[in-house]
């Protein structure tokens, strides 16, 4: 399997923080997003980053961006159609997609991804972290994604979807087992609270 494509998940309305860009708020000597994109890039064959409204704020990462296709705000599963269209047109088979307001997430992630498709023959396939009363949390904004599932996707968004996990669950999903270290490396910003934690973890060496 060739490397997928990356596409980093920032169509979120961010009510928690207040409205606008979590991805541009400042982190460290950087922003969120610049520390998502320093991520994903080495790991896969090209960035976009998903995102709706005015494309001009994102200008200085030189990534393309690509909205939602579905109207109304229809959750991380819009984005990730997006970013299929957007591999389609490249002929890509695959994306990974990550979130936006995560900045320490696995610097092998989309290895480990893959390693989890190609083991389990499933679909796709989602990041995943053990949890004590539940076993494993998933965590659906990371994951494999096939270019041959987007139109079975788009119909379901169509028809009123919105759960990740319940489209993920009906085709098949694989999990990809991170384990949890120092820092959870799932860890998002959410909340002003959250962004002053993500500067304190990476003054312990987080990144």
């Amino acid at each position: 399997m060739r490397r997928p494509l990356g596409v980093i998940l920032a169509g979120g309305q961010a009510r928690r923080m207040g409205g606008g860009d979590k991805g541009l708020l400042p982190l460290g000597e950087s922003s969120i997003l610049e520390h998502v994109i320093n991520r994903l890039a080495p790991q896969v064959d090209g960035l976009a980053l998903n995102a709706n409204g005015d494309p001009a704020r994102f200008a200085a990462f030189g990534l393309p961006v690509i909205p939602d296709s579905i109207a109304g705000h229809a959750g991380p599963l819009a984005g990730v159609l997006a970013g299929l269209d957007w591999a389609a047109a490249q002929g890509c088979g695959h994306i990974v997609t990550a979130a936006a307001d995560t900045p320490f997430f696995p610097r092998d992630l989309v290895e480990r991804l893959m390693a989890a498709a190609m083991s389990s023959g499933m679909p796709i396939t989602l990041a995943a972290t053990p949890d004590v009363r539940r076993g494993r949390v998933r965590h659906p904004t990371f994951g494999l994604w096939p270019v041959a599932l987007r139109d079975d996707l788009r119909t379901a968004l169509e028809g009123g979807l919105r759960k990740v996990v319940q489209w993920t669950d009906h085709h098949g999903a694989a999990e990809a087992l991170f384990e949890i270290g120092p820092c959870d490396p799932f860890f998002n910003v959410n909340t002003p609270g959250d962004l002053e934690r993500a500067g304190r973890l990476m003054g312990q060496g987080a990144t």
